[in-house]
C-alpha cells in the first residue's frame, strides 16, 4: 500500500509539473497585440540627454532616439506618446509594463541582455571623458580616475566604471548638459564618462563652458538600441523589422546626420586607446 501511495504521489507531482511546464511554454506574448489594441506606443525617455532626447527651441521633444521612435510608430501605423524619467525610472517603467520600450541611448550589453530585450542596434559608438580644458582635470588615462570626482546618474555603466577605477561618485538626477559641464569647469566635479558622440555634441553646443573631450583616451566600443521588457519578442520583432527598413532606405542615416553630423548607424573607425571590459 505504501508503495502504491508513493507512486501515486510521484505520478501526481509529475502531472502537476508537466501542466505547469506546458502552461509556461504556452504563455502568450501579447506585447505587439496590446500595442495594436491601444493603437499607441508608449515610450520612456529622459528629455534631457542631448542629442538623443531633449527639447528644442520650440519646446518640442526631439533627438536621435526620439525621432527614430517616432518613425517606428509611423511605419507601424500607431500613435506615440512619451513619458519622461531619469534612467532608473525608465528601466522601472519598462519592467512594469508601463512603457512599451525606452529610447534614451541604452547600450546593448551582455549584462543588460540577461534582464531585458533590446532592439537591433541603430548606433555604434565608444566612450570618452570630458575634463577641464585648462588642465585636463589631471587625467591622462583611466588609471588617473582614482580620487577624482566623477559626475553622472547613479547605476549607469559609466559610473560603475569610474568607481571601479577609484573615482568618487557625484550623482545627479536627470540633470541637463550645461549643469554637468559647468560643474566640471568650476571644479565641483572633475570628469564625466559617457558616450563619445553625445559628449562631442554637448561640448559643441556649449562652447562657452571651458571643458573638452580628453583626446586619444577612448574605450568600450558599444552599440545602442531600444530597451524592451524581457520576453516581449513579438514587439521586438516588429520594431526590428522597421529599423531594418529604415537603415536600408537611408532614413536612419538621414536622422543620424541631422543630430550628429555623421552616420552613427555604422561602426566607427577610431582606434581604442584602451579596451575595458564592463
Amino acid at each position: 500500500m505504501k508503495k502504491k501511495r508513493l507512486f501515486a504521489l510521484i505520478t501526481s507531482a509529475f502531472f502537476i509539473l508537466s501542466a505547469c511546464g506546458t502552461a509556461a511554454a504556452n504563455q502568450e506574448d501579447n506585447s505587439w497585440s496590446n500595442v495594436e489594441k491601444k493603437k499607441e506606443l508608449v515610450v520612456a525617455t529622459s528629455g534631457t540627454l542631448f542629442p538623443a532626447s531633449y527639447y528644442n527651441d520650440q519646446n518640442e521633444l526631439v533627438g536621435y532616439d526620439v525621432d527614430l521612435a517616432k518613425e517606428v510608430a509611423k511605419r507601424l501605423n500607431v500613435k506615440i506618446s512619451f513619458k519622461e524619467y531619469n534612467v532608473d525610472g525608465q528601466i522601472t517603467s519598462v519592467s512594469k509594463g508601463e512603457s512599451d520600450f525606452a529610447a534614451n541611448d541604452f547600450g546593448i550589453t551582455k549584462e543588460r541582455e540577461k534582464k531585458f530585450s533590446l532592439s537591433e542596434p541603430f548606433k555604434y559608438s565608444f566612450d570618452s571623458m570630458i575634463v577641464r580644458k585648462k588642465d585636463d582635470s589631471g587625467i591622462h588615462s583611466l588609471e588617473d580616475l582614482k580620487g577624482k570626482k566623477a559626475a553622472g546618474e547613479p547605476n549607469t555603466s559609466y559610473m560603475r566604471l569610474a568607481e571601479k577605477h577609484g573615482a568618487k561618485l557625484v550623482t545627479y538626477d536627470n540633470a541637463t548638459n550645461d549643469q554637468y559641464l559647468s560643474d566640471v569647469a568650476n571644479g565641483r566635479t572633475d570628469v564625466i564618462l559617457n558616450d563619445y558622440y553625445l559628449q562631442k555634441m554637448a561640448v559643441s553646443a556649449l562652447p562657452d563652458i571651458p571643458v573638452k573631450i580628453l583626446e586619444n583616451v577612448y574605450f568600450n566600443e558599444n552599440e545602442s538600441g531600444f530597451l524592451l521588457k524581457e520576453g516581449n519578442d513579438a514587439l521586438k520583432k516588429k520594431i526590428d523589422g522597421v529599423l531594418k527598413e529604415m537603415k536600408e532606405d537611408g532614413t536612419t542615416k538621414k536622422i543620424s546626420e541631422k543630430y550628429f553630423q555623421t552616420d552613427v548607424s555604422v561602426k566607427p573607425k577610431e582606434t581604442m586607446a584602451e579596451s575595458v571590459s564592463e
